[in-house]
This record gives structure tokens, C-alpha cells and sequence, in this order.
């Protein structure tokens, strides 16, 4: 059999077949399949050493990085601690060595107990618990039998979770909709409980069984959503929420979070209590056996399974649509909505050719939310006498913050392109070019901002602008070049002729065709979910599924737990930051990079968590640095560079969490300078770093302080999170960063020469380091601070 161009990743494993609730709205319990009956009530011992066997297996042959389990139900804790126990020690054990795991589990939490958290802490199973807003909204289906609330006994786990002990566990909230809660008091119930994510899911239902609507709308459950977009923007967008993230990805054309939007694969599979291998449970809800595949772990490989037509269905893109949706304008990032909720009885495909039973819901939704971005992206941002000024300059900077410093980078973006345009000579080539962009930001504009958002957009339009011999050309092949990528992003039909450079077709944001000797190619959009590069008489296929070109350099694009992060290694715009640049990194130095940006991420998200949002939110690209001959770590930010970042990969996560942090505040607090002075810019006057061998004049002093916040507090987490010799060397560090940084706060206060928002934010900077200085320390670590302090000024000043 062949092998499945997709492998499955995320597997459901249901450990217990019952619940202890009886949630009306339940598609495992209340809808078309009721499978479950004749099913074991308890998986045994058998079915997951097998599953665990045959995941490991999978994950082998298909070199997976990561493999994702969730244990589910029914009511997964009705197994028990004992059974849990023992899937978690047969995943971990069968996988050590092949690939990683994300073990999580779902539960309504009513019996979630100290022992079965600590259970969980042990093997880091994250947590995710069902609750549907305050008491009145949650008690309209989460019942007992009996009728009783559920209410207490979830906020009662909810609060174990949020405890210090157990909220690294805490993986977010489901909430189901339902059009007779108010959102804006689901939204403020569930947003008190402070859950790192909430998941807002629609109702399962289909053509032949309707999702109710009390109003009588088409739109209802679009407009619900957009209540809780407009509530959660307005309050800073403090936690992640799925569905919405979600739409803002796949406007900006990246991945959605969810199954039930956009146009990825779906790599999923279930195994159930008796060992069958079965499609999503959602498929539940469209009539009895909807699920089922006729196959059976025990007798059934997970190859076996990928090629399921079940599953291929679900991986065939915009080809697995309707003609309705094909033609949406939203589809890529609908994506035809949840497969289950396009399901009418006797349509083709089997059912599930049809739009979505939610179709004008989430149509309703997502060009809501775009005309809402497009409208933010038409004011200009102002962060002067905001709430955002302050907490950027506390060192750190939330979503809202860092994505009001993102939209001015791209408007001064913009800008720089209009000047290309402007100023430069026009090619033929350029100029068709042109006219392809402007077309594609006036129909696909979050295209076009995906790609004019690159890092390195800057750096080459001020070379274009340079005014030297070279400038036209360079002008001329980056204005093709952003049209095709563009062009390529949006997904529409067209043809752009992008001039090659040193063998090399380049397409920003997306990767780079190795073309030899060849002077251009052509590059058309809209096959099949890829596109098509043209080179002299041979055409390269890029996306398609017929498998890799080999001359195609992809972009190494990871997506870690809300966070989406590029290793660039093909852009030659990327040499910017005084640092020799890593050459194309083989698949075997990409994937190290992945697993220690992983691992870095997670650190930062556990231990520096003020920092993640902003990182997120801001960072989206790491350029590979070579190594130094003196083993030192190697950084940088390059001031005209917004969203990205370079570092020679060391080898401890945590360390590589610190140069992330620590460069991110250079990309912030730059951008910060774009917008608004903080200083006067005639200073001349050198001021001492306590960092560097040598004075810097005022913007380096400022750059240098506000970076060193994120290294007084790498110090102060590393010296919390370690023991014996390695906790002693990082205490004496965070004496002496804490109390450096602070009187670099000292010497920028009496510079005389910052403006009034100047003085604001550098104030702001010293109460962020004052509260740091109350912490304890001991004497030995006071000490060798202070002897480091004076040997720094010592050496400077000589």
C-alpha cells in the first residue's frame, strides 16, 4: 500500500468509554452514533501496549518530530490514576528515542484531584478542562444525570490548576457555544479563571440536523464570535483563543490552530477502548457509523490507517471541496469549515460535499474580523500617553503592544516600497510586476502584508535606494520577487516573471528555487494548492503531491505551541547583522534547530512567561549565525530588521531562551524608536555600559539597559529553577545584572537628554528593577557582584 504523503501526528486515545456527566449537547453520547454501547467501558492493558507500539512504529518510519496524544473519553479520569499511569509509561517508553511527545488530556473535571494532578505533573500531561461560562451558561447541558450542576466542581479544578504547583499543566478551557448565553458574560466568566487558552467550539450539527438559531439568523454564530473577538482585542487579547487565532493566521496565510478552519491536512486518527481505529469524533454527529473504518489497531498499522479514504479526503485541500467553496473568497481560511458539519444525507463524496451547516456563520466571522484588522491598519498607532508605552517599557510588552509596533513596521514598510517604486528606474519586467502587486492588495491585502511584513524587506529596499549602479536591478527583481510571493500566498490564478540572482529564484517568506545558470523564470499560482516555477523549458512543481523538487529550498517553518517561527537561511538580505550568516542548513541541522527551539520556547513560556506573548506575537524569524572560534554565544538584532533575530544555535535550551529574550528586546524597543524619541537625537555624549569595553552614546546606553531587564531575569529564573554550584553561579549573576542594570537606569535618568516620554519610559524601567533588587540574596552572591562590578570599571576606564 502506499505510503500516505500526510502521517498521522495527533491520535485521540480513549481510555474510558463512559462519563459520569450527561451533557445534552454530547456528539459521543447524544448524536447519530451510538457506537459507544457495545464498546469496553475501560481500555485494557492489551490495546494500549499495542497503540503505543504501533504510534512509535508510525512515528519511526515517517521520522516525525513530535507525535501528539490526547486521552479522551467519555470521561477520561473514570480510568483511573493506575490505568493513566500506565498509558503515559507505555507512550513514554515506546517513543523514547523515535520522536517527541505532547501528551494531553480532556477532561470535565469534576473529579480532578490533587494525586491525579500530581500524576499528570509528573508525566507533563497538559490538562484541558470543559466548561461553558459562569453557572447559569455551563448548567444548560453540563449536568448530572440527576439534574445537578456541575458548575462548583469545575471551578473547584480549575482552581487546583491555577495553583503555582499544577498551572504549568494548564493547557485552557472548552467552551461550547450556545446562542442563549450572552458572550460577553461567557467571555468575562471564563476569562476571570486567567486559562492560558479558550477554545469556543460551535455546536455540533449538520444539514439534516440543524445547530439551533433562537434568532432566527443566519449569521448568529458569526456574530457571537465577533462579540468575543471585539471583548478580547479590546482587553488586550491576554489569552489565546483558538478559533480567532486562528483566522488571524490564516489571514495573514499561515496555519490554522484548529481542524475546523483552514486548508491543512488533517493528520488525525482514534483509537477507541476496544482498540478500532476510527476517524474524528465529530464524525459522530453525522449519522451512526460515520466514524468507523473497519480497522483495528491490533490488527491495522497507522500506514494502513493514513490511507483510509476517510482520512485522504480530508488532505486533499481545495480539490476536497465544494464548487461553493472553491469559489468562497474566505475559503482559505475557512477551509469548508469542520468536515463533520458539511454532512446532508444523499449529497456526493458521501455526504460531505457541501459547504458547512455554519457556512454563513464563519463567512460572516472571518470577513469580520479582516475588515476589523484592516480598519487598525489604517490608523496609525500611537503609543504616546497609552497604557502600551507603559508596559513596553516595563521590558516587556504584551500581544496589543507588540502588535501596534508590527503595524507601524509595516506601514514604514510600505512606504519604503512606494519610494522604490518611485525613485528607481522601472523594468518591463518590474513594472508588469507591479501591477500584479497593486491588484493583489486590493483583493487579497493580508497576502500582500504577509510578505511585506518579511524582516529583510527593509534592508533590501535601502540598498535599492542607495542610488548606486546596482540599485536598479535589485529594485527591480524585489518588486518581482514580493509579487510572486504574493501572488503564491493569495492562491490566485496569474503568472509573474521574477529575475533570478547568483543561480538562485528567490520568493520571500516562502523559500528559494536553485536555477543554475538561468536569467528568470515564471512563476504561476493556483495548481492544486502549489505553484509552478517555469525555468527555460522545464517546469518545477512546488507543493504539489506528486513529492519534493529538490531544487525547491523550502523555508524551515516550525509551529510550536502559539508561536510561528521561520529559520531563514535562503534570503541574501539576511547578512545584516554583523555576524557571518549560516549557508543553507541540511535537513539534519534544521530539524536540531527545531527540537532546540522547542525546547527553548518552553522555558521561556514555563519560566519567563511576561515575555511570551510579545516574542510571539513579534518574533517571527531566526537567522542561523556561524559558530565563533572562541565558543562564545553569538546574537543579534539588526535595527533595521523588525520580526527577526540572529544567534549561532548554542547548545543548552535555556541559553538559547536568554539570546531570544534578551535580542527581542533590541527588536522592540527599536521599533519603539521608529514610532515615537525618547532622546534627543544631537546628544553626542558618551556614557559608561556596565556590558561593554567601551562608552556608547546615548541610543546604544538605552538599547543595552532595556535589553538587560530580560537578562536580570533569565538570571533570576535560572537561579529558581537549579541546584548546588550552577544556582550559586546564577545568583551572583543576578546580583550583578540587577544591580548594573539599575544604575544603567541611573545614568539614562540623568542624561538630560531624554524627552518627556523618554523619562517616562526609563522610569518605568527602574520600578520594573526595583522590585527585582527586594529579592533576597545572599552575601557571597552580593559580593561577587560587586568585585565584578569594579574589575568591568576598572578594565573600561583603563
Amino acid at each position: 500500500m502506499d505510503p500516505s504523503p500526510h502521517p498521522l501526528s495527533q491520535f485521540v486515545l480513549k481510555m474510558h468509554s463512559r462519563c459520569d456527566l450527561a451533557c445534552d449537547h454530547c456528539y459521543v453520547f447524544e448524536h447519530a452514533d451510538q457506537s459507544w454501547r457495545g464498546r469496553p467501558k475501560v481500555i485494557s492493558d492489551a490495546v494500549l501496549d499495542i497503540t503505543a507500539e504501533r504510534i512509535a512504529e508510525h512515528a519511526r518510519t515517517h521520522r516525525l518530530d513530535t507525535v501528539h496524544v490526547v486521552l479522551h473519553g467519555g470521561e477520561p479520569l473514570l480510568a483511573g490514576r493506575a490505568r493513566l499511569r500506565r498509558a503515559a509509561e507505555g507512550l513514554r517508553s515506546a517513543l523514547a528515542g523515535v520522536c517527541g511527545l505532547d501528551l494531553r488530556i480532556h477532561t470535565n473535571g469534576v473529579t480532578l484531584d490533587e494525586k491525579f494532578c500530581d500524576l499528570f505533573a509528573e508525566f507533563d500531561i497538559k490538562i484541558g478542562v470543559s466548561l461553558d461560562g459562569d453557572r447559569a451558561a455551563n448548567d444548560l447541558h453540563r449536568r448530572y444525570r440527576d439534574g445537578r450542576s456541575s458548575h462548583d466542581r469545575v471551578l473547584r479544578a480549575i482552581s487546583l490548576l491555577r495553583q503555582p504547583r499544577y498551572r504549568h499543566l494548564f493547557a485552557g478551557i472548552l467552551c461550547t457555544i450556545d446562542l442563549r448565553n450572552d458572550p460577553d458574560t461567557v467571555y468575562s466568566a471564563l476569562a476571570a479563571l486567567s486559562p492560558p487558552r479558550i477554545d469556543f467550539l460551535l455546536p455540533h450539527a449538520t444539514w439534516d440536523d440543524p445547530p439551533p438559531r433562537p434568532s432566527a439568523s443566519a449569521t448568529a454564530y458569526g456574530d457571537w464570535l465577533l462579540r468575543i473577538f471585539d471583548r478580547w482585542t479590546a482587553d488586550g487579547r491576554p489569552m489565546g483563543v483558538r478559533v480567532l487565532d486562528s483566522v488571524l493566521r490564516t489571514l495573514r496565510g499561515a496555519s490554522s490552530l484548529t481542524e475546523s478552519l483552514g486548508l491543512a491536512p488533517v493528520e488525525l486518527a482514534v483509537i477507541e477502548t476496544d482498540g478500532a481505529l476510527e476517524l474524528a469524533d465529530s464524525l459522530k454527529t453525522a449519522y451512526d457509523g460515520a466514524p468507523a473504518t473497519g480497522m483495528r489497531v491490533q490488527a491495522n498499522s497507522l500506514d494502513e490507517m493514513a490511507t483510509h479514504p476517510g482520512i485522504v479526503a480530508r488532505q486533499r485541500g481545495l480539490e476536497g471541496l465544494s464548487d461553493t467553496c472553491r469559489a468562497c473568497p474566505v475559503v482559505r481560511s475557512c477551509g469548508g469549515g469542520l468536515y463533520a458539519h458539511r454532512y446532508r444525507t444523499g449529497s456526493g463524496a458521501n455526504g460531505f460535499m457541501n459547504p458547512s451547516v455554519f457556512c454563513a456563520d464563519l463567512k460572516q466571522l472571518i470577513l469580520g474580523i479582516r475588515d476589523r484588522e484592516t480598519q487598525k491598519m489604517s490608523m496609525p498607532p500611537s503609543l504616546r500617553n497609552g497604557a502600551h508605552l507603559d508596559e513596553l517599557a516595563s521590558g516587556f510588552g504584551g500581544h496589543e503592544a507588540v502588535e501596534l509596533l508590527a503595524r507601524h513596521e509595516l506601514t514604514v514598510n510600505r512606504e519604503l516600497l512606494a519610494a522604490v517604486w518611485h525613485e528607481v528606474p522601472h523594468s518591463a519586467t518590474g513594472t508588469a510586476a507591479w501591477e500584479t502587486l497593486t491588484v493583489l492588495d486590493a483583493e487579497a491585502p493580508g497576502s500582500v502584508d504577509a510578505v511585506l511584513a518579511h524582516p529583510y524587506l527593509r534592508p533590501w529596499a535601502l540598498r535599492s535606494l542607495g542610488g548606486d549602479e546596482e540599485a536598479g536591478p535589485i529594485a527591480m527583481r524585489g518588486v518581482a520577487e514580493l509579487a510572486a510571493a504574493a501572488l503564491v500566498r493569495a492562491g490566485r490564478p496569474g503568472t509573474v516573471t521574477v529575475p533570478a540572482h547568483s543561480g538562485v529564484l528567490r520568493l520571500p517568506t516562502l523559500g528559494a528555487l536553485k536555477v543554475g545558470d538561468a536569467a528568470e523564470g515564471q512563476v504561476t499560482g493556483n495548481n492544486d494548492d502549489g505553484f509552478a516555477v517555469r525555468v527555460g523549458s522545464r517546469e518545477h512543481r512546488i507543493g504539489h503531491k506528486q513529492g519534493a523538487d529538490p531544487s525547491w529550498l523550502d523555508r524551515h517553518l516550525f509551529e510550536l505551541p502559539d508561536w510561528t517561527i521561520a529559520l531563514e537561511d535562503t534570503d541574501p538580505w539576511r547578512d545584516v547583522h554583523g555576524y557571518a550568516v549560516q549557508p543553507r542548513l541540511s535537513d539534519a541541522a534544521a530539524e536540531k534547530w527545531h527540537s532546540r527551539l522547542k525546547a527553548a520556547w518552553e522555558w521561556i513560556r514555563r519560566e519567563l512567561p511576561a515575555y511570551a506573548p510579545g516574542l510571539a506575537t513579534g518574533l517571527s524569524v531566526v537567522t542561523p549565525l556561524r559558530a565563533g572560534v572562541s565558543g562564545a554565544d553569538i546574537s543579534s538584532a539588526a535595527r533595521d530588521a523588525f520580526g527577526a533575530v540572529a544567534v549561532a544555535r548554542p547548545d543548552a535550551p535555556e541559553t538559547l531562551a536568554c539570546l531570544l529574550v534578551h535580542e527581542f528586546q533590541h527588536v522592540k524597543l527599536g521599533a519603539l524608536l521608529d514610532l515615537t524619541d525618547l532622546y534627543d537625537p544631537t546628544c553626542e555624549q558618551l556614557f559608561y555600559a556596565p556590558w561593554r569595553p567601551d562608552p556608547r552614546p546615548l541610543e546604544g546606553l538605552l538599547q543595552g539597559t532595556y535589553a538587560h531587564i530580560a537578562v536580570v531575569d533569565f538570571w533570576r529564573a535560572r537561579h529558581r529553577t537549579t541546584d548546588g554550584a550552577e544556582a550559586r553561579a546564577a545568583e551572583a549573576q543576578f546580583a550583578r545584572w540587577r544591580e548594573q542594570t539599575a544604575e544603567a537606569v541611573d545614568t539614562l535618568a540623568a542624561s538630560g537628554a531624554l524627552t518627556e516620554e523618554g523619562e517616562r519610559f526609563v522610569t518605568a524601567m527602574g520600578e520594573t528593577l526595583a522590585s527585582r533588587l527586594t529579592a533576597p540574596l545572599s552575601p557571597d552572591a552580593l559580593t561577587e557582584a560587586r568585585r565584578a562590578a569594579t574589575d568591568h570599571k576598572r578594565r573600561t576606564a583603563s
